[in-house]
């Protein structure tokens, strides 16, 4: 049986009171609602992306699923219980890498700081040494256990960072930026441990990150905050969906040989490459006229259809409301 409200929040708020400096010896009192009235269920076993700019409210939420900050308002339950109530109860049962924020312990080799989440977290030995392997091998650590963590640069340290989050085999995982500081192959291996840490074991996953590529690559499901309130809440494909009015399609064509752009109606000429060209056209028209257009005047040997770049329909979302 699912369990599909294991993350639940309700009309979730959290206010901050502000004061600024109003005169030589006065100061105003203010409020901010970093979280403002959010709802949402996480099933468990999901990987849901978590989105939006600086200061939307993201990691202020994530605070409060773990427990490190009490909400001002509503309700909030994970795995059943309240995070800032049974914080210890809960940090058993989740795992956490907060951006640039490590949880290693900064003069020790990588390999104390594991030794260290062993005794703290009283993982049985056997279990300890399964996942210190299976970790030190996919997020390839062998070579850095013994380099005191203060020498790592930082996309050594996130992948020290996660791994060190996984040890005591967390129900649910709440990653903010994970890949940040990575080169292309690093992420790709972030991307696939994590993808089969979540299919293997089910672990859920929360993944807040600005790399948009990150999200396309993991999460069927997304969220869009906005000044502390959610402007988004469904599948990945639908994102695309929301901004369809003002956002494109990509078509990727493969000529049989060099030609002329292709001229078309509702077609744009993007980019041409010898035989390849790629050809934008509106998110709400049908690619299906277009190809066959394609088919039936030129030597066509191989096409592809790109969505949307996730990265422009978010940033059109948030200027239509005075976001940019």
């Amino acid at each position: 049986m699912v369990d599909a409200d294991f993350i639940e929040l309700d009309n979730l708020e959290k206010v901050f009171d502000v004061r600024r400096k109003a005169g030589f010896w006065r100061r105003e009192k203010s409020e901010v609602r970093a979280v403002d009235g959010i709802s949402f269920t996480v099933a468990r076993g999901e990987m849901v992306g978590y989105i939006g700019p600086n200061g939307a409210g993201k990691s202020t939420t994530i605070k409060m699923l773990t427990g490190i900050l009490t909400p001002s308002g509503g309700r909030l339950r994970v795995a059943g219980l309240d995070p800032s109530r049974e914080r210890t109860k809960l940090a058993q049962r989740i795992g956490v890498v907060f951006g640039q924020r490590t949880t290693l312990w900064w003069d020790l080799p990588l390999r104390d700081s594991y030794r260290l989440a062993h005794r703290m977290y009283r993982i049985p030995d056997a279990r300890f040494a399964e996942n210190m392997e299976r970790c030190v091998e996919l997020l390839d650590l062998a070579e850095l256990l013994e380099v005191p963590v203060r020498q790592l640069s930082l996309g050594q340290r996130m992948r020290g960072d996660i791994a060190a989050a996984l040890l005591h085999d967390p129900e649910v995982l709440y990653l903010d930026e994970p890949t940040i500081g990575l080169d292309v192959v690093s992420k790709a291996k972030v991307r696939e441990f994590l993808r089969d840490l979540n299919a293997e074991r089910g672990t859920t996953v929360l993944l807040t990150t600005h790399d948009l590529q990150d999200i396309e690559q993991l999460c069927k499901r997304v969220m869009v905050i906005d000044h502390g309130r959610l402007m988004y809440d469904g599948a990945l494909t639908g994102l695309h969906e929301v901004g369809s009015g003002v956002s494109e399609r990509m078509l990727v064509v493969d000529l049989e040989r060099e030609l002329p752009p292709i001229d078309l109606e509702l077609v744009r000429v993007v980019k041409v490459e010898g035989p390849r060209q790629w050809l934008a056209f509106p998110s709400a028209a049908s690619a299906a006229p277009i190809v066959a257009a394609i088919a039936a005047s030129y030597p066509l040997v191989d096409l592809s259809v790109r969505e949307p770049d996730i990265e422009a329909v978010i940033a059109k979302m948030y200027a239509d409301r005075g976001v940019y």
